[in-house]
């Protein structure tokens, strides 16, 4: 068989299997929200680390119940899977990174903020450093005037990859503790103060 219809039939079986891991997992864990009861109806930008990205729909759909949001997935084949399996989820996605074709990548995200959907970053992805802020989220950001809301996801018991972002995936039977900050504005904020404060942000509960 080759690699192109290996390539053809993990694109559709995956997604849809790891759709539904995901949700056995998300349901054998005991869930704890740590964050703010409500956020405002203006669109949003979602931003976790790469490793904590398995859970992030869980989290979008404790504040908006009718979900009307796009990530930012690279356009790779890894990306591709992801795009297809969140969006059993009902989230759509934006293919591209702000590391590769930048310019294009941002232009189509603040199109679609100024549309009026939310929208998930990483500011570590695709490809890292692990846990450093790309310029993506900021510029995005700050031409828009969209507020941002920073987000940890912990897991109490998981496994974690040896891949470059440590990616996490949490075991059965545990918790599952989702923080989340208040709205964070950084439009008036210096270039690199706005990226130490999203990064000390999302390294608040880091291990």
């Amino acid at each position: 068989m080759t690699k192109k219809i290996l390539r053809s039939l993990a694109l559709v079986l995956l997604p849809f299997v790891g759709s539904l891991l995901i949700r056995l997992l998300y349901s054998t864990n005991k869930k704890v929200f740590h964050s703010p009861d409500t956020i405002s109806d203006k669109p949003i930008i979602f931003a976790c680390w790469h490793g904590e990205l398995l859970m992030l729909p869980y989290l979008y759909s404790h504040y908006r119940k009718i979900a009307h949001a796009k990530v930012l997935i690279s356009n790779h084949f890894d990306g591709e899977l992801i795009s297809r399996t969140i969006k059993y989820f009902g989230l759509g996605t934006l293919a591209g990174s702000t590391n590769r074709n930048a310019a294009r990548v941002l232009i189509q995200a603040m199109k679609t903020i100024k549309e009026g959907y939310d929208i998930g970053i990483t500011p570590d992805g695709p490809k890292g450093p692990r846990r450093e802020v790309a310029d993506g989220i900021i510029v995005m950001a700050q031409k828009t005037e969209a507020n941002i809301v920073l987000v940890e996801i912990k897991p109490t018991a998981y496994w974690q990859l040896n891949s470059w972002d440590k990616f996490i995936i949490p075991k059965p039977f545990g918790t599952l503790h989702f923080y989340s900050t208040k709205e964070i504005e950084i439009k008036g904020l210096e270039f690199e103060d706005a990226r130490e404060l999203i990064k000390q942000g999302l390294l608040a509960h880091a291990d």
